[in-house]
């Protein structure tokens, strides 16, 4: 039920909208409706720089399809009208309005304030029928920076919308200093500051601000990597897109060295270890770790305290980040297994000094390597290439071969062959005891491609000499019985 006075207040409006007389014509002409209403959308458009602009998001724009109703006059407006390329539209009795660059409520006002020029408080209501095809543009550190057109939008993107198109953001993207560029209708443009690790941190819905047409959004690059908000970061919605592989470089204490190429949910990074499998599983970006394991693990000489990743943002600066895994090693720091992103260098370098207690502890972490390769020869019941744990002493790898031929072996010591990280060969012989427990003396761990090689007891090496000998007169006495 209406009440009395609302009822009142419809027919007084009713009243009211009716064409005016010529001398009432005249001196509402007076009034310039253009510059005033241009002054209201400047003060509308132009408040603080530093503050968020969130009024009615949609901007009219050439090719804007809009329908109009005036209360009282519905014969007035016949058809919906279509923005024209100069941003006007052409409209009954008054001609053409300029309403681009303008928001629905700034436009209905344009108009309703040319038409009192032929009616009393005219009241203009306007709905958008058709939105035109608007462009976006971002640029900085996202994957994919440029310009986005979208169609007939519902709603215009918002910043971490628009991020998303471009493939999300990089790890060198300084999220609290985004700056979104907007065209202004007195032709300067207006800069806006978007801290999105206030989203992030605290939940602040108002940082993802809403785009309008021709806006432009600049992400810049960090100065440094925040390693507290490290996961943070690379777990956004916005970050960059987990479902592409990228191209990383790891040199150094690895075991491939090179170009590689990460892929998520690959078996590379699956066959490498239990971390690797994990993170594969969930899609994350890739991490140094994982980046470790595909290249075949860390050797028992890498430096894990001081491994680097070198980045190179789309400003062109290079980036030094000074990764300390043994933190993550030993107080659990997952924020020191930083994300990658494409073009990233890893270095791992070589350590001094380490303890043999240190050697052992970092060949059982998840990004050595799974397996190494050690060749035992000579001697033994199954000789070739064995693969075994990194850190195995010498007389496990011995078991693991078979054990000593007992009808030949030289049991007493063997000789271990090792390949030096400096291209030397060291060689040096160990007596052999199954119940010493590891050390570097009698039972030194051993390293990939190490050669164990076990010779002939003195028994064995006489009878092969005689059976040298003797082979071509038992040849000969072969032959001979053959031909009688």
């Amino acid at each position: 039920m209406i009440r009395p006075l609302h009822s009142a207040a419809l027919i007084a409006i009713a009243a009211s909208i009716t064409p005016i007389s010529a001398e009432a014509q005249v001196s509402t002409s007076e009034v310039n409706p253009a510059s005033e209403v241009l002054t209201v959308a400047q003060n509308t458009l132009t408040p603080d720089r530093n503050a968020l602009v969130n009024q009615q998001a949609y901007v009219l724009g050439a090719g804007d399809e809009i329908q109009l109703t005036m209360f009282g006059q519905p014969e007035l407006f016949t058809s919906n009208y279509r923005v024209l390329v100069d941003g006007t539209v052409s409209l009954p009795l008054i001609g053409r309005v300029p309403v681009a660059g303008r928001s629905l409520g700034q436009a209905e006002r344009e108009i309703s304030l040319r038409y009192t020029r032929l009616y009393r408080r005219p009241y203009v209501t306007m709905v958008l029928v058709k939105a035109r095809t608007v462009t976006l543009a971002v640029t900085g550190e996202v994957r994919r920076p440029g310009t986005y057109p979208v169609e007939s939008p519902n709603q215009i993107p918002t910043v971490t919308q628009l991020i998303q198109l471009a493939g999300g953001t990089s790890q060198s993207a300084d999220l609290s200093q985004i700056q979104v560029r907007r065209p202004q209708l007195n032709g300067r443009d207006q800069y806006i500051t978007v801290d999105l690790m206030k989203l992030l941190q605290q939940g602040d819905l108002s940082q993802n601000l809403e785009l309008r047409d021709k806006d432009t959004v600049i992400i810049p690059a960090t100065a440094e990597v925040d390693f507290t908000n490290s996961l943070l970061v690379s777990n956004a919605s916005f970050s960059a897109d987990r479902s592409e592989p990228i191209n990383v470089a790891i040199i150094g204490q690895v075991y491939r060295p090179g170009p590689h190429t990460i892929r998520p949910g690959s078996a590379d990074v699956q066959d490498a270890g239990t971390l690797g499998n994990s993170r594969a599983a969930s899609s994350e970006l890739p991490t140094v770790t994982q980046a470790i394991q595909t290249a075949g693990g860390i050797k028992p000489e890498a430096d894990i305290r001081k491994v680097q990743i070198l980045r190179r943002p789309h400003n062109g600066t290079q980036q030094e980040i000074d990764v300390d895994l043994w933190k993550l090693l030993k107080e659990g720091d997952l924020s020191q297994d930083i994300a990658l992103q494409a073009g990233d260098t890893i270095v791992v370098p070589k350590a001094v000094g380490l303890t043999a207690a240190e050697i052992t502890e970092l060949s059982t972490i998840s990004f050595a390597p799974a397996t190494i390769d050690v060749n035992v020869v000579g001697e033994v019941k199954r000789p070739g290439v064995v693969k075994i744990q990194p850190n195995t002493p010498l007389n496990t790898a011995m078991l693991a071969a078979g054990g000593f031929d007992d009808s030949r072996a030289n049991k007493s010591k063997v000789k271990l062959i090792r390949l030096n990280p400096n291209g030397t060969v060291t060689q040096r012989e160990i007596k052999i005891d199954f119940e010493e427990p590891l050390n570097e003396e009698k039972n030194p761990a051993l390293r990939n491609n190490d050669v164990i090689v076990v010779g002939r007891s003195g028994i064995t090496r006489i009878g092969d000499g005689l059976r040298n000998v003797l082979s071509p007169i038992t040849s000969g006495f072969g032959i001979f019985r053959l031909l009688f």
